[in-house]
């Protein structure tokens, strides 16, 4: 016998976002070995830039080599490491952070936590802020893996708050509280609000009012706001990224203590490139929940000589600012390519000035407005096309026709024929309707 945790079927990886990964894992693309494979466009990761990080490395084999002034640190990072972190990465964490923010924020290092990647922060947050069957508020469209990450092991409850293309899905006052109210209806203990910041799968920033909207909301519930703002760093177009922190301080009033209820999460898988080094944290103004996360990052730690990379990556200041600056000019130029080549095939995007993704209008090409209807369209596109997208249903996005879709972690080769898959798609299907007089989702069979 298993344990319940292990045998039931709860951890959202059966939505269509997981789903389209595990297509492409079956049959991934490649220039030369598999020309007809699937391309990857539901992976937000930057590779844009990764040739700069690796020239550094070469031009530092010590560092590498766990080496500092051509002595060995190896025996002081493999033995045992206080689960607090290195001192060294965290005040270059700070200092990073800050940056990127335009200094307009000073950070503390004693008040943040290192973690083993964002999705680890994210849950040590919602077991230090909730009891299991109490709720979170989460805007709409949001990160399909907040559906595993939040609460699969937590036990908490997401209760979305439904945004409308109306206004571009900018998060108001009204659609605020009519989100508590149907927590209250649920009998859902609301204990606070989460977002990102840039919004993923959006590609935008928020506004201030936005940001002002959250933390009345937050004071007048007596709840936390918990800000995940890991691409912050990728902000490549005006408006420029405010934080939730800068917009705090910069309320006189304390009522309800509200600093004390605000928290970030960050993380360098984004800005920096490399996910798989698993650098997370948390940064709160509450003593007691650094010292509660401090003490669960311990069951999810950072590697030492991972730690003592980073802390000399960022230790190079004009490196890792010029990096970002290198980085934002990519992100934004292909960005750029990958709206062009949509919209000669007749499909637009929302507007973005953040991320590695782009919030993508399909809604004129489903034979009907209805779920079931881009659910056909997503499989057609997947299977037919070769491209995995993630359609606006696993993002919980209120309607339907709304796909995400990547552009960092291929090559500019590769975007190229991902737009001419999708241009010939495209004319098919209005060839079709000219032609027959039905949709293509009528017309051609899905064998996936």
């Amino acid at each position: 016998m298993l344990s319940r945790k292990a045998s039931e079927e709860c951890h959202g990886e059966d939505s269509s976002y997981f789903v389209g990964w595990q297509e492409y894992n079956k049959n991934p693309y490649h220039l030369i070995r598999n020309p007809t494979g699937i391309i990857q466009m539901g992976l937000a990761e930057n590779q844009l830039s990764f040739d700069v990080l690796e020239s550094w490395v070469e031009r530092n084999p010590d560092i590498l080599g766990m080496k500092e002034d051509g002595i060995s640190v190896f025996r002081e990072l493999a033995l045992f490491q206080d689960y607090h972190g290195l001192p060294a990465l965290k005040k270059e964490l700070v200092e990073f952070m800050s940056k990127i923010r335009g200094s307009r924020i000073k950070f503390d290092p004693k008040k943040l936590v290192l973690t083993a990647g964002a999705t680890l922060a994210n849950e040590i947050m919602m077991f230090c802020l909730a009891h299991p069957g109490e709720a979170f508020i989460l805007p709409t469209p949001y990160y399909p893996g907040f559906d595993r990450d939040l609460k699969w092991r937590t036990g908490v409850e997401i209760v979305p708050l439904h945004c409308s293309s109306s206004n571009g899905f900018r998060i108001t006052s009204s659609a605020l509280k009519q989100a508590y109210k149907k927590a209250q209806k649920l009998n859902l203990k609301v204990k606070g609000v989460l977002v990102t910041n840039p919004s993923n799968p959006l590609g935008t920033t928020m506004t201030r009012a936005e940001l002002n909207h959250l933390i009345d909301f937050a004071i007048e519930k007596n709840i936390h706001i918990i800000s995940d703002e890991i691409y912050s760093g990728t902000v490549f177009d005006a408006p420029e990224f405010v934080s939730i922190m800068e917009v705090v301080n910069e309320r006189t009033s304390s009522i309800n203590d509200i600093r004390n209820r605000t928290h970030i999460i960050y993380s360098l898988s984004k800005d920096l490139g490399v996910p798989g080094f698993r650098v997370g944290m948390i940064y709160s103004e509450n003593e007691t929940v650094v010292a509660a996360a401090t003490k669960m990052s311990s069951f999810g730690l950072v590697s030492s000589q991972t730690q003592h990379l980073v802390a000399n990556v960022l230790k190079d200041k004009k490196f890792s600012f010029d990096y970002i600056e290198e980085s934002r000019r990519r992100v934004k130029r292909r960005m750029e390519m990958l709206v062009c080549g949509l919209r000669n095939a007749g499909i637009r995007c929302l507007k973005s000035n953040a991320g590695l993704f782009c919030w993508v209008d399909m809604r004129h090409l489903l034979s009907s407005a209805t779920f079931e209807a881009e659910k056909e369209l997503w499989m057609m596109i997947l299977c037919h096309v070769g491209l995995n997208i993630s359609p606006g249903s696993s993002c919980h996005c209120s309607e339907p026709g709304w796909f995400r879709v990547c552009f960092a972690n291929m090559s500019e080769a590769t975007l190229k024929v991902a737009m001419r898959r999708m241009k010939a798609f495209i004319d098919s299907t209005v060839a079709v309707v000219n032609n027959n007089g039905c949709t293509c989702e009528q017309s051609v069979r899905v064998n996936c």
